[in-house]
């Protein structure tokens, strides 16, 4: 049980410090371009956004899938095919990041239109869309070569990267923003190079061999490439939860509540998020253990990782959301909020953020599933969170219960989904969690 313990900690503190450090630099750009370039920048990069999001979710299709299949391979001692599945999906990483870049640098006037932007946030839209697509190829390959290094016994390097990016991130935002005024611009290429330096410092675990995988020479193996395709489209999906999620509260909110709510619903994304990086860091730093564990055909490990994680998962988005009940308001009044809004926002936040204490348990539950071959089943939740369900709660529940009932929408859908989670992971699991793979 000790040694359970250690691993289990000595893979998921790294994780979930490295996602705290993501949104506290999310929390910190948002500070510096509403600050420094102005209102509009807000509304330009928010636009720009989902271009962001549709890459991420792009390079997590073959990252995440590739991990599965690497995890559950080394988990039987099968590095040879670890490696040809490490191999495909740093290279199919790199190719969708090249894709990216292109449209985002050569078609960037298209993209901005795509993305809906008008006379006022054109320009703005096209200049954070361009320069960050100029990184887009080290943003790409710093994801894909965080998870192996996790995967391959180093999450400590991980996190160490993770917090000199995020520094030095912060660092770059304050220096472009304000004394090089470099607006927009600046933000973008801050993140980039931060990126490329995160990179760099991961790429040394692989330089160093400190690790067992390898960058060898094979054949492409179509087969191989479908399923880590396969593997990987459960959080390819969610990922479209988030914009699409802010889609429609966008829709109703200035519907039924006006522009004051519009803005309470951006800050609270902002401040709330940090729930997000304690589950969603608990279920990154797991998913090699479930791999490893399954490919091992050992059982008890799993249950016992699966138990332990859900128990993080929980209790430290717990005390994420208690301590923004105390501190909430001093986050808050940084993003020079008026006295109107920011007892709008106190008021609304309690109640969106209970949505992050139900989902805490919904994304561990989906990593679990997909890491132990069960992707049907994590594909289903994954469609249901991201397309059905929230659809149909945010543009009923202030029909039914009037405009105000909006902010309860969230935690409603995600309430729906952990039910039916924990449904299916427990028929899933009915005739025992291994079964036979073929990874």
């Amino acid at each position: 049980m000790e040694r359970k313990r250690k691993i289990l900690f000595k893979y998921v503190a790294p994780s979930i410090l490295s996602m705290l450090s993501v949104m506290l630099f999310t929390i910190i750009d948002g500070i510096f371009v509403g600050r420094g370039v102005g209102t509009d920048a807000l509304g330009a990069v928010n636009i720009a956004f989902p271009f962001v999001m549709i890459f991420t979710a792009m390079v997590l299709l073959v990252t995440v899938g590739g991990l599965t299949i690497t995890a559950i391979r080394i988990g039987r001692d099968d590095w040879d095919g670890a490696n040809v599945s490490y191999v495909h999906t740093v290279t199919a990483a790199a190719v969708i990041s090249a894709v990216f870049c292109f449209l985002g640098t050569v078609t960037v006037k298209q993209m901005a239109t795509l993305m809906g932007s008008n006379a006022t946030f054109f320009d703005m839209v096209c200049e954070y869309i361009f320069w960050y697509a100029v990184f887009m190829i080290p943003c790409g390959l710093c994801s894909a070569f965080n998870g192996f290094c996790r995967n391959d016994g180093d999450p400590l390097l991980v996190t160490i990267g993770v917090v000199v990016s995020t520094t030095l991130n912060i660092f770059g935002d304050w220096l472009f923003v304000f004394p090089l005024h470099m607006g927009l611009k600046g933000a973008a290429i801050a993140t980039g190079i931060s990126q490329t330096v995160g990179l760099m410092v991961t790429l040394t675990h692989f330089v160093r061999k400190k690790g067992k995988l390898r960058f060898i020479r094979c054949r492409f193996d179509p087969a191989l490439m479908k399923k880590i395709i396969v593997r990987g489209l459960p959080e390819c999906v969610s990922q479209f939860a988030a914009p699409l999620e802010v889609i429609f509260y966008n829709i109703v909110l200035l519907r039924d509540l006006g522009d004051r709510a519009e803005n309470v619903f951006s800050v609270i994304g902002y401040v709330a998020a940090f729930a997000v990086a304690v589950f969603v860091g608990t279920a990154e730093g797991a998913q090699p253990l479930f791999g490893r564990s399954y490919g091992a055909k050992k059982e008890e490990d799993l249950k016992y990782y699966l138990r332990s994680s859900l128990i993080v998962s929980v209790v430290g988005s717990l005390i994420i959301y208690v301590a923004l009940l105390f501190v909430g308001r001093s986050i808050c009044s940084l993003y020079g909020l008026d006295e109107l809004t920011l007892e709008a926002t106190m008021e609304a936040m309690p109640k969106y953020s209970l949505g992050f204490l139900v989902q805490s348990v919904t994304v561990v539950l989906c990593s679990y599933l997909y890491s132990t071959t069960r992707t049907g089943q994590a594909l289903m939740i994954s469609i249901l969170r991201s397309f059905v369900l929230n659809t149909i709660v945010i543009f009923a529940m202030p029909v039914l219960f009037g405009p105000d009932s909006i902010w309860y929408a969230f935690p409603v859908f995600e309430g729906i989904a952990m039910v039916i989670a924990i449904i299916v992971t427990l028929y899933a699991d009915r005739n025992g969690a291994i079964q036979g793979d073929n990874e």
